[in-house]
Protein backbone atom coordinates (compact mmCIF):
# COMPACT_ATOMS: atom_id res chain seq x y z
CA UNK A 1 0.00 0.00 0.00
CA UNK A 2 2.77 2.29 0.04
CA UNK A 3 2.57 3.02 -3.39
CA UNK A 4 -0.59 4.64 -2.74
CA UNK A 5 1.15 6.70 0.06
CA UNK A 6 0.11 10.28 -0.63
CA UNK A 7 1.39 11.74 2.46
CA UNK A 8 3.78 14.92 2.34
CA UNK A 9 1.83 15.44 -0.89
CA UNK A 10 -0.29 18.41 -1.54
CA UNK A 11 -3.00 18.55 -3.60
CA UNK A 12 -5.44 20.90 -5.38
CA UNK A 13 -9.23 20.14 -6.53
CA UNK A 14 -10.93 22.58 -8.73
CA UNK A 15 -14.97 22.38 -8.20
CA UNK A 16 -13.97 20.52 -5.16
CA UNK A 17 -16.51 21.41 -2.78
CA UNK A 18 -19.42 19.03 -4.10
CA UNK A 19 -20.45 16.11 -6.34
CA UNK A 20 -17.47 14.24 -8.18
CA UNK A 21 -15.08 17.13 -7.08
CA UNK A 22 -15.32 16.37 -3.19
CA UNK A 23 -15.63 12.43 -3.87
CA UNK A 24 -12.21 12.96 -5.33
CA UNK A 25 -10.49 14.43 -2.43
CA UNK A 26 -12.03 12.07 0.00
CA UNK A 27 -10.12 9.31 -1.70
CA UNK A 28 -6.92 11.69 -1.94
CA UNK A 29 -7.69 12.21 1.69
CA UNK A 30 -8.23 8.95 2.75
CA UNK A 31 -4.30 8.09 1.59
CA UNK A 32 -3.34 11.04 3.42
CA UNK A 33 -2.86 14.01 1.11
CA UNK A 34 -3.04 17.27 2.21
CA UNK A 35 -6.36 18.76 0.06
CA UNK A 36 -7.13 22.21 -1.07
CA UNK A 37 -10.65 22.26 -2.57
CA UNK A 38 -11.46 25.26 -4.77
CA UNK A 39 -15.36 26.43 -5.65
CA UNK A 40 -16.80 29.58 -6.43
CA UNK A 41 -19.78 29.68 -4.03
CA UNK A 42 -17.66 30.21 -0.17
CA UNK A 43 -20.55 28.57 1.42
CA UNK A 44 -20.28 25.42 -0.40
CA UNK A 45 -16.60 25.49 0.36
CA UNK A 46 -17.16 25.80 4.35
CA UNK A 47 -19.57 22.98 4.15
CA UNK A 48 -17.05 21.02 2.14
CA UNK A 49 -14.14 21.81 4.37
CA UNK A 50 -16.06 20.89 7.28
CA UNK A 51 -17.65 17.07 6.02
CA UNK A 52 -14.52 16.59 4.75
CA UNK A 53 -12.21 17.59 7.44
CA UNK A 54 -13.61 14.53 9.44
CA UNK A 55 -11.52 12.30 7.42
CA UNK A 56 -8.15 13.35 9.10
CA UNK A 57 -5.38 15.03 6.95
CA UNK A 58 -5.49 18.75 5.85
CA UNK A 59 -7.62 20.34 4.47
CA UNK A 60 -8.84 23.67 3.13
CA UNK A 61 -10.53 25.41 0.64
CA UNK A 62 -10.27 28.84 -1.55
CA UNK A 63 -13.06 30.88 -3.85
CA UNK A 64 -11.88 30.32 -7.18
CA UNK A 65 -13.24 31.49 -10.67
CA UNK A 66 -11.75 29.23 -12.83
CA UNK A 67 -12.29 30.94 -15.99
CA UNK A 68 -9.88 33.88 -14.84
CA UNK A 69 -6.82 33.23 -15.40
CA UNK A 70 -5.59 36.08 -12.67
CA UNK A 71 -7.36 33.73 -9.96
CA UNK A 72 -6.31 30.58 -11.27
CA UNK A 73 -2.79 32.15 -10.52
CA UNK A 74 -3.24 33.85 -7.39
CA UNK A 75 -5.16 29.82 -6.46
CA UNK A 76 -1.86 27.81 -7.33
CA UNK A 77 0.16 30.53 -5.38
CA UNK A 78 -2.37 30.18 -2.16
CA UNK A 79 -1.96 26.45 -2.74
CA UNK A 80 2.28 26.91 -2.57
CA UNK A 81 2.08 29.63 0.01
CA UNK A 82 0.03 27.35 2.79
CA UNK A 83 1.69 24.37 2.44
CA UNK A 84 4.83 25.08 0.59
CA UNK A 85 4.52 22.87 -3.01
CA UNK A 86 2.07 21.35 -5.43
CA UNK A 87 1.72 17.85 -6.51
CA UNK A 88 -1.29 17.33 -7.42
CA UNK A 89 -3.71 18.66 -9.82
CA UNK A 90 -6.90 17.81 -10.40
CA UNK A 91 -8.76 19.97 -13.12
CA UNK A 92 -12.73 18.89 -12.09
CA UNK A 93 -14.84 22.18 -12.87
CA UNK A 94 -16.96 22.01 -15.62
CA UNK A 95 -20.58 22.70 -16.23
CA UNK A 96 -22.79 22.67 -19.85
CA UNK A 97 -25.62 24.19 -21.42
CA UNK A 98 -28.53 22.02 -22.62
CA UNK A 99 -29.32 22.75 -26.04
CA UNK A 100 -29.16 21.05 -29.35
CA UNK A 101 -26.43 22.83 -32.17
CA UNK A 102 -29.48 24.91 -33.67
CA UNK A 103 -29.97 26.49 -30.31
CA UNK A 104 -27.03 27.39 -28.85
CA UNK A 105 -25.78 31.20 -28.92
CA UNK A 106 -21.58 31.62 -29.58
CA UNK A 107 -21.47 33.14 -25.99
CA UNK A 108 -23.35 29.48 -24.39
CA UNK A 109 -20.60 27.82 -26.09
CA UNK A 110 -17.29 30.14 -25.50
CA UNK A 111 -18.84 30.00 -21.60
CA UNK A 112 -18.65 26.07 -21.92
CA UNK A 113 -15.50 26.09 -23.73
CA UNK A 114 -14.08 28.42 -20.88
CA UNK A 115 -15.36 26.82 -17.83
CA UNK A 116 -14.36 23.17 -18.81
CA UNK A 117 -11.32 23.07 -21.40
CA UNK A 118 -9.56 26.66 -21.20
CA UNK A 119 -9.50 26.20 -17.24
CA UNK A 120 -7.93 23.42 -17.35
CA UNK A 121 -5.08 24.48 -19.69
CA UNK A 122 -4.87 27.23 -17.69
CA UNK A 123 -4.24 25.91 -14.29
CA UNK A 124 -2.23 23.03 -15.90
CA UNK A 125 0.09 26.12 -17.73
CA UNK A 126 -0.13 27.87 -13.88
CA UNK A 127 0.69 24.41 -12.02
CA UNK A 128 3.47 23.20 -14.18
CA UNK A 129 6.24 24.91 -12.51
CA UNK A 130 5.55 24.26 -8.95
CA UNK A 131 4.68 20.23 -10.31
CA UNK A 132 8.69 20.67 -11.91
CA UNK A 133 10.09 22.20 -8.90
CA UNK A 134 8.87 19.61 -6.52
CA UNK A 135 10.33 17.15 -8.59
CA UNK A 136 7.63 15.71 -10.71
CA UNK A 137 3.74 15.74 -10.22
CA UNK A 138 0.03 14.39 -11.64
CA UNK A 139 -2.63 16.07 -13.10
CA UNK A 140 -5.73 14.19 -13.79
CA UNK A 141 -8.61 15.73 -16.06
CA UNK A 142 -11.93 14.88 -15.65
CA UNK A 143 -13.17 14.38 -18.89
CA UNK A 144 -17.30 12.36 -19.20
CA UNK A 145 -18.52 9.52 -21.78
CA UNK A 146 -19.67 12.88 -23.96
CA UNK A 147 -16.04 12.76 -25.17
CA UNK A 148 -16.71 10.23 -26.60
CA UNK A 149 -20.45 9.64 -27.01
CA UNK A 150 -22.63 12.11 -29.22
CA UNK A 151 -25.89 13.57 -27.57
CA UNK A 152 -28.27 15.99 -29.20
CA UNK A 153 -28.10 18.35 -25.86
CA UNK A 154 -24.17 18.23 -25.74
CA UNK A 155 -23.34 20.82 -28.41
CA UNK A 156 -20.55 22.39 -26.24
CA UNK A 157 -20.35 20.30 -23.35
CA UNK A 158 -19.03 17.20 -25.57
CA UNK A 159 -16.73 18.98 -27.63
CA UNK A 160 -15.58 20.46 -24.71
CA UNK A 161 -14.91 17.37 -23.00
CA UNK A 162 -13.19 15.86 -26.23
CA UNK A 163 -10.67 18.36 -26.27
CA UNK A 164 -10.24 17.47 -22.45
CA UNK A 165 -8.60 14.04 -23.54
CA UNK A 166 -6.27 15.62 -26.23
CA UNK A 167 -5.13 18.35 -23.41
CA UNK A 168 -4.26 15.55 -21.60
CA UNK A 169 -2.78 13.37 -24.00
CA UNK A 170 -0.63 16.38 -25.33
CA UNK A 171 0.72 17.77 -21.99
CA UNK A 172 1.59 14.18 -20.72
CA UNK A 173 3.96 14.19 -24.13
CA UNK A 174 5.53 17.26 -23.54
CA UNK A 175 5.86 17.21 -19.71
CA UNK A 176 7.03 13.34 -19.18
CA UNK A 177 10.06 14.53 -19.01
CA UNK A 178 9.68 16.34 -15.96
CA UNK A 179 8.24 13.33 -14.45
CA UNK A 180 4.62 14.90 -14.54
CA UNK A 181 1.88 12.54 -15.33
CA UNK A 182 -1.10 13.62 -17.01
CA UNK A 183 -4.27 11.48 -17.62
CA UNK A 184 -8.23 11.91 -17.98
CA UNK A 185 -10.92 10.31 -16.05
CA UNK A 186 -14.52 9.72 -18.54
CA UNK A 187 -16.91 9.88 -15.86
CA UNK A 188 -20.63 8.22 -16.67
CA UNK A 189 -24.10 8.85 -15.23
CA UNK A 190 -22.86 10.31 -11.67
CA UNK A 191 -26.11 11.09 -8.56
CA UNK A 192 -24.41 14.87 -8.11
CA UNK A 193 -26.94 17.88 -8.39
CA UNK A 194 -25.70 18.42 -12.16
CA UNK A 195 -27.33 15.39 -13.11
CA UNK A 196 -30.22 15.53 -11.07
CA UNK A 197 -32.61 16.75 -13.99
CA UNK A 198 -31.45 14.08 -16.41
CA UNK A 199 -32.09 11.27 -13.66
CA UNK A 200 -35.26 13.24 -13.01
CA UNK A 201 -36.00 12.06 -16.84
CA UNK A 202 -37.85 8.79 -16.69
CA UNK A 203 -38.27 8.39 -20.34
CA UNK A 204 -34.46 9.19 -20.51
CA UNK A 205 -33.72 6.70 -17.85
CA UNK A 206 -35.79 4.08 -19.47
CA UNK A 207 -33.24 4.46 -21.74
CA UNK A 208 -29.77 4.60 -20.28
CA UNK A 209 -30.19 2.30 -17.47
CA UNK A 210 -30.39 -0.85 -19.46
CA UNK A 211 -26.89 0.09 -21.05
CA UNK A 212 -25.36 0.39 -17.63
CA UNK A 213 -23.84 -2.73 -17.49
CA UNK A 214 -24.06 -2.16 -13.49
CA UNK A 215 -27.35 -1.64 -13.08
CA UNK A 216 -26.80 1.65 -10.96
CA UNK A 217 -25.84 4.99 -11.44
CA UNK A 218 -22.36 5.99 -10.11
CA UNK A 219 -21.63 8.43 -6.70
CA UNK A 220 -19.20 10.28 -5.95
CA UNK A 221 -16.87 7.85 -3.94
CA UNK A 222 -16.63 5.77 -7.46
CA UNK A 223 -14.02 8.30 -8.25
CA UNK A 224 -12.24 8.43 -5.44
CA UNK A 225 -10.40 5.02 -5.95
CA UNK A 226 -9.02 5.90 -9.23
CA UNK A 227 -7.88 9.24 -8.22
CA UNK A 228 -6.10 7.99 -5.46
CA UNK A 229 -4.26 5.57 -7.98
CA UNK A 230 -3.56 8.96 -10.72
CA UNK A 231 -2.34 10.73 -8.10
CA UNK A 232 0.13 8.12 -6.40
CA UNK A 233 3.53 6.80 -7.60
CA UNK A 234 1.32 3.34 -8.21
CA UNK A 235 0.42 5.41 -11.62
CA UNK A 236 4.38 6.82 -12.30
CA UNK A 237 4.24 4.72 -15.59
CA UNK A 238 1.09 5.78 -16.75
CA UNK A 239 0.35 8.95 -18.62
CA UNK A 240 -1.91 10.09 -21.60
CA UNK A 241 -4.48 7.11 -20.48
CA UNK A 242 -7.82 7.72 -20.27
CA UNK A 243 -9.88 5.55 -17.68
CA UNK A 244 -13.74 4.97 -17.85
CA UNK A 245 -15.50 5.29 -14.40
CA UNK A 246 -19.27 4.07 -15.57
CA UNK A 247 -20.19 0.96 -14.61
CA UNK A 248 -20.32 -0.25 -18.00
CA UNK A 249 -22.09 2.64 -20.06
CA UNK A 250 -20.02 2.66 -22.77
CA UNK A 251 -20.07 -1.31 -24.05
CA UNK A 252 -23.01 -2.11 -21.85
CA UNK A 253 -25.99 -3.37 -23.65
Amino acid sequence: MHRFDLKGKVALVTGGNGGIGAGIARGLLECGATVVIAGRNAEKNTSAVAELGKIGPPVSALVLEVTDEAQCRAAVQEVVRRHGRLDILVNNAGGGISKPPHELSVQEWQRVMDVNLTSAFMLSQIAYPELRKAGGGKIINIGSVASYMGGPQWTAYGPAKAGIVQLSKNCAAAWAQDNIQVNTIWPGLIDTALTKQTRANKELMARVMPRIAAGRVGTPDDLAGVAAFLASRASDYVTGADITVDGGLLWGT
